[in-house]
């Protein structure tokens, strides 16, 4: 072959096929026992790399929780339970001072279409309240009452008139009426007093 030909030949070949040939080149000059060598010094990097590789993985693998985020323990004791109960008493007393019989009259029209306060009253959608103040809980004989008043186990004293009348639902879970409340204290001290002195013996105020 020129030597024209050759320089043709060469630019014609990529750089790859140059480092093949070469590679070729070096394989041809060894005998079996050196590519042995060669081809076992190979196999034991790939090995060796491979193994780090699982070695690290079981090392440093962290498992994965069952639940994401932390868990946080909330301990909640008696203490809890009696600052609640503190921050719904209130000073009846004070309270039913703001009240007017007169002004419960006209609010307890919002109540009348359920209830009757007369002392010949009849149950309606509600039981009657004439006499209702210190009456237990539940205790009209021919009204059915819901199980949550029925087994309320109290009685109609100041704190429970206010504390129901301010949202029935929230103060006596489970009973039926669905009257929103009165969240006014003037007009709910004057019910009070109103439903009171619809009474046999309305009783001396605290």
């Amino acid at each position: 072959m020129r030597l024209l030909d050759a320089k043709y030949l060469l630019k014609k070949l990529s750089n790859f096929q140059i480092i093949m040939l070469y590679v070729q080149k070096i394989i041809n000059k060894m005998d079996s026992f050196e590519i042995n060598k060669v081809i076992a010094a190979i196999l034991i990097t790939v090995l060796v790399i491979f193994g780090i590789g699982k070695i690290s993985n079981i090392i440093f693998t962290v498992k994965k929780p069952d639940i994401a985020g932390y868990k946080v323990e909330v301990k909640i004791d008696n203490t809890t339970a009696s600052q609640a109960s503190a921050e719904n008493q209130i000073d009846i007393s004070a309270l039913l001072a703001l009240g007017d019989i007169k002004h419960g009259a006209k609010v307890f029209k919002k109540c009348a279409a359920c209830h009757s306060v007369n002392l010949d009253g009849k149950n309606k959608i509600g039981p009657k309240l004439w006499g209702v103040t210190f009456r237990p809980v539940g205790s009209i004989a021919d009204y059915k009452y819901s199980k949550a008043l029925a087994t309320y186990g109290s009685e109609w004293d100041w704190e429970q008139l206010n504390g129901f009348l301010i949202k029935p639902s929230k103060w006596i879970k489970g009973n039926k009426m669905g009257f929103a409340g009165l969240k006014n204290e003037k007009d709910r001290a004057s019910v009070i007093l109103y439903l009171n002195e619809n009474s046999d013996s309305p009783k001396p105020l605290p």
